[in-house]
């Protein structure tokens, strides 16, 4: 099975990059396509992992789309650091979200990936 990494940078609600990025993720995972997704989450992205969003009505919620992908087996994984620097804990992200190391978990990632596209 191919296997794709998605490297998410952008806030979440600041344009539709990180959108347009799980669109693509759940697009990928179809049966039809059926490829292995991971997204690791750095910078601001990390915001995109927080339970409790509570965007405006008839606004996409990042949040729902992100629980959709992991329950679809879908690995995601925060940067430590930047989950620090926000003042973020486990128990503040969706369920199924890891806390990973700084960059070690992207870069065993990138290594076994045949694609990495970056949001």
């Amino acid at each position: 099975m191919e296997t794709v990494t998605f490297l998410l940078q952008s806030a979440p609600y600041g344009d539709e990059r990180i959108w347009n990025a799980l669109r693509l993720a759940r697009s990928l995972t179809m049966a039809s396509i059926g490829m292995k997704v991971n997204i690791f989450l750095t910078g601001d992205a990390v915001i995109t992992a927080k339970k409790g969003q509570n965007p405006p009505k008839g606004y996409y919620n990042l949040e729902e789309m992100l629980k959709e992908l992991i329950e679809q087996g879908v690995n995601v994984v925060t940067c430590r650091t930047c989950i620090n620097a926000r003042g973020l804990t486990q128990d503040e992200l969706v369920k199924g979200a890891q806390i990973g190391t700084t960059f070690g978990h992207l870069a065993k990632w990138v290594k076994e990936s045949q694609k990495v596209l970056t949001f």
